[in-house]
């Protein structure tokens, strides 16, 4: 359980914090200078169910809504503290904000400075409350308790940490069995230990030893040498907790505000998320389809285009989906919560303009209309969210710890998800040991795809056997893995529609349908090549001595290539096969006896001149028959 404070500045935030938990939550000498607090501060309270919640101390200061904000981001419970004597305030409003949107469910209201009441009279003390409850109409503060306090003489301690202890009772725990993420707020040297890392862990477990990374730009992986709650070591941490953690083999230098702490293989970086998207009913005009902001997710900070999907334009107080393109890489959770501020503060209340939560991470661009696409995520089950992601995935597909990091769904519910899903035959698993899984729909679309692709194929080029699996699976995609394209052809020649034959696919029946025409004018070239020996016809030549078209002539040899019964030295010449291996005989002979042959010799060894004796000598090299060193070539090893 975490709490935390909000409020304008001087209204007495840190102060309560040090009289409730006896902590100073001020810890830089500047603050303690200039009485305001700068940074986050963090303490921890013992509740009076015997519950003990970390406590995060938020500046109140407009110049520091950055920190407020990082700090507010693992927020359960929020502390709206409000000077008697100023009460409503324009951080009083913007803090509110920044907690409804980050999802801040329950809170009470600490109003500080009680000891000042009796001077100010009753009428001012209305005042104060009617402004509250006007302030908290339609927020998850309306209704809640205001605390009357003092930190100066401690009335009212126990009855706002008995409200505290009532809220708390109420909210539902983080999930423990999702991703670890942890959004770091400090990083620094401990002597002895190294660095440390704290933030508040958000979801998922982290334990002692356990690998982890730093996103972004720090993917590790690396081992966390220790943890800490509450000063105390401990072995794990679970969500919902404040953790510091000691980590080996990486400089403080390097470490900063604004990573995610992960565990390693769990979850990517991404410049890219698809949101559901609130613009405040105070913004003072309508948020357009383009517009750049600043995001703040966890304790992130970065710029952001805000890409509406189906509309022209947000209207205040306004819901819509919408991508956020991000000026740097960061590392997000589904379902965390963010907002956005602009350049300029709305009058009373701050710069804070929206906020939302996060659908999909390192989802493809989105083009307008692209709504469609991300609405079935609103509302979907387990079960819609997988079949969704794998759809979304496409010819790359998802393994089960992608899937696990993409949906934050635990490891028992997205197994029996993967189950109902497979069962329908709407994903299948490709590779088992990868544990990676396609959605059905994309499958189905490759096994399409592929006979479109052979049947053009065919009709394009009729003589020659089939297309090799290489080609297919280049034509499908270049980003096909290649147990997907195995699963593919393996499908299809289950189906019978597809004879796989070596290294080459062609559709049933199809492939080598030559008529009596062609074999005619196969014996006649395969009779001219053999009759030439090693001094063939060049291709134009053959097409002019057999009178064959040079489609029809290119066609018959990639046959008999294939065959086996001509090889195809160079684009312009073809050997009959018996010529090639009755040279390559002789060639080998004399390499074992003389050990090297020059350029002159093996011309004379085949007896023709330099238009045949060139391609051959590098036909031989190709085929790793011979190895050229320098002038000469010598017989290549094995």
């Amino acid at each position: 359980m975490i709490i935390g404070t909000a409020g304008h500045i001087d209204h007495g935030k840190t102060s309560l914090v040090k009289a409730l938990t006896g902590i100073d939550t001020d810890r830089l000498k500047e603050e303690k200078r200039r009485g305001i607090t700068l940074e986050l501060g963090f303490a921890h309270l013992a509740l009076d169910d015997g519950t003990v919640a970390g406590v995060v101390d938020v500046p109140g200061h407009e110049r520091f809504v950055k920190a407020m904000a990082a700090g507010a981001g693992g927020v359960d419970l929020a502390v709206l503290v409000v000077a008697s004597d100023e009460g409503v305030m324009p951080q009083t409003r913007e803090h509110l904000d920044i907690c409804r949107l980050l999802g801040v469910r329950a809170g009470v209201i600490a109003l500080t400075k009680s000891d000042l009441l009796s001077e100010l009279g009753p009428e001012w003390r209305a005042l104060v409350e009617a402004d509250l409850a006007a302030l908290t109409a339609g927020t998850f503060l309306e209704g809640a308790p205001v605390v009357p306090v003092s930190s100066k003489t401690g009335e009212g301690l126990d009855a706002l940490r008995a409200s505290l202890t009532r809220a708390a009772a109420g909210l539902p725990r983080r999930p423990v069995e999702g991703p670890a993420f942890l959004p770091v707020d400090r990083a620094f040297t401990i002597k002895g230990f190294g660095s440390v890392v704290t933030g508040t862990l958000l979801s998922g477990t982290l334990s002692v030893e356990d690998a982890v990374s730093l996103l972004p730009g720090m993917p590790g992986p690396l081992r966390v040498r220790g943890l800490q709650t509450h000063g105390r070591a401990v072995q794990s941490v679970e969500a919902g907790q404040r953790a510091a953690v000691n980590l080996a083999g990486v400089e403080a230098e390097s470490l900063h505000r604004g990573m995610v702490l992960v565990r390693a293989g769990e979850l990517p970086e991404t410049r890219m998320v698809d949101v559901e998207l609130s613009l405040l009913p105070a913004a003072e005009a309508a948020l357009l389809r383009r517009r750049k902001l600043l995001l703040h997710l966890g304790t992130a900070q970065v710029e952001a285009t805000v890409a509406l999907l189906d509309l022209e334009a947000l209207e205040p107080g306004e819901t819509a989906l919408a991508q956020l393109r991000l000026d740097a890489p960061v590392g997000a959770l589904v379902g965390q919560r963010f907002i956005l501020r602009g350049a300029r503060a709305l009058p009373g209340r701050g710069a804070t303009v929206a906020g939302g939560r996060v659908l999909a991470i390192s989802p493809p661009r989105r083009r307008k209309g692209g709504a469609e696409l991300v609405k079935p995520l609103l509302d979907a089950d387990a079960s819609g969210q997988v079949a969704w992601l794998l759809r979304q995935a496409g010819y790359r597909g998802l393994t089960q710890t992608e899937l696990f990091g993409r949906s934050g769904l635990g490891p028992r519910v997205l197994a029996r998800a993967l189950e109902l899903l497979g069962s329908r035959a709407a994903v299948l698993l490709v590779d088992r040991e990868r544990r990676l899984y396609v959605s059905g729909e994309v499958f189905e679309g490759l096994r399409q795809r592929a006979l479109a692709l052979l049947a053009a194929f065919h009709e394009r080029e009729p003589l020659r056997e089939g297309l090799s699996r290489e080609e297919l699976r280049q034509r499908l995609s270049l980003e096909l893995d290649a147990r997907i394209f195995q699963r593919v052809v393996q499908a299809l020649v289950d189906a019978g529609t597809v004879v796989g034959e070596k290294d080459v696919v062609r559709l049933q029946g199809r492939g080598r349908t030559l008529t009596l025409g062609d074999e005619a004018a196969r014996t006649r070239l395969a009779s001219e090549l053999t009759g030439s020996g090693l001094a063939p016809p060049t291709f134009n030549e053959l097409a002019l001595k057999l009178q064959l078209p040079t489609q029809r002539l290119r066609e018959l040899l990639h046959v008999m290539v294939a065959e086996g019964g001509v090889v195809q030295v160079s684009d312009e010449l073809c050997f009959s096969a018996a010529s090639i291996a009755e040279l390559r005989e002789r060639l080998v002979a004399h390499l074992r006896e003389k050990r090297e042959i020059s350029t002159q010799a093996f011309k004379e060894l085949v007896g023709q001149s330099r238009k045949f004796v060139i391609p051959l000598s590098e036909y031989f090299d190709r085929e790793k028959v011979t190895l050229r060193v320098g002038e000469k070539r010598v017989l290549r090893r094995g």
